[in-house]
């Protein structure tokens, strides 16, 4: 199967210490990994150096078999490599809907000039952009709020938000950085079918979660990162079991 994302031999130091120690896996197209570990396994750091936000110390990663080593992060955003962050981000000072149109700038066709004078092209293009733009709201269950600020919602409705913006990004993967954080266990439910329904229109997915059973629901793989290394990977039904994954969350049990 084409891999979507390859990850090799990866390392990152800060300092002379290492926050990434020789860590590889691949995702492959159309499916959804789950990156998971305790806090400070270096699961936000990974996904830093993935979109290049940091660069890596050592190592390779190929998206779609093309190198990312040195593509810039905006030219990797425009390859269809879209991320989330750990921190829901919402623009200030726009409604709920401008938030999730801003996710299409990048694939924006009409130059400055007609969009000023609102042109039949521009119109059009703005039209369509809206009733994506919508239907996404509908999907998340936050088209009631669509003309409100985005800063008034809650946090689980603006983690919800900022999915829907990376979505209007047109992304052949995504990288969500702890999604379900904030919300409770409806909204967590809900999220859990729109990211299986993500991928089952081919968005190949890659998902750091704490959330249990999100993962196990969502995820056809499982990385599991401790320390800065892989220590397990493998299908949900396996790694649950995983004493390697018991470990890094529990500690070593005594006989």
């Amino acid at each position: 199967m084409t891999a979507a994302l390859d990850v090799i031999g990866l390392r990152k130091s800060f300092g002379g210490v290492d926050a990434i120690t020789d860590v590889s896996f691949r995702v492959p197209a159309g499916t959804a990994t789950a990156l998971i570990g305790p806090n400070g396994a270096g699961k936000t750091t990974l996904f830093n150096l993935v979109t290049r936000l940091l660069p890596a110390t050592a190592g390779r990663i190929a998206y779609f078999g093309q190198a990312l080593d040195v593509q810039p992060p905006e030219r990797i955003a425009r390859m269809g490599l879209v991320r989330t962050f750990q921190t829901a981000r919402v623009f200030p000072g726009m409604t709920v809907l401008e938030n999730v149109l801003a996710g299409a700038h990048l694939h924006v066709r009409s130059s400055t000039l007609s969009q000023m004078l609102w042109a039949p092209a521009a119109r059009r293009e703005e039209m369509g952009l809206r009733a994506r733009a919508e239907a996404l709201l509908d999907l998340a269950g936050l088209r009631e709020a669509s003309g409100s600020p985005a800063s008034d919602l809650p946090m689980g409705g603006q983690k919800l938000l900022e999915v829907l913006r990376a979505l209007m990004a047109r992304p052949r993967l995504l990288l969500l950085d702890e999604p379900a954080a904030g919300l409770n266990d409806s909204e967590t439910a809900e999220l859990s079918a729109m990211l299986r329904a993500i991928r089952a229109i081919g968005v190949t997915l890659l998902v750091v979660e704490h959330n249990m059973a999100l993962v196990m629901d969502v995820a056809d793989q499982v990385v599991v990162l401790d320390a800065g290394r892989v220590v397990a990977a493998g299908s949900p039904a396996d790694i649950r079991s995983d004493p390697a994954v018991i470990e890094a969350y529990v500690g070593r049990l005594d006989p």
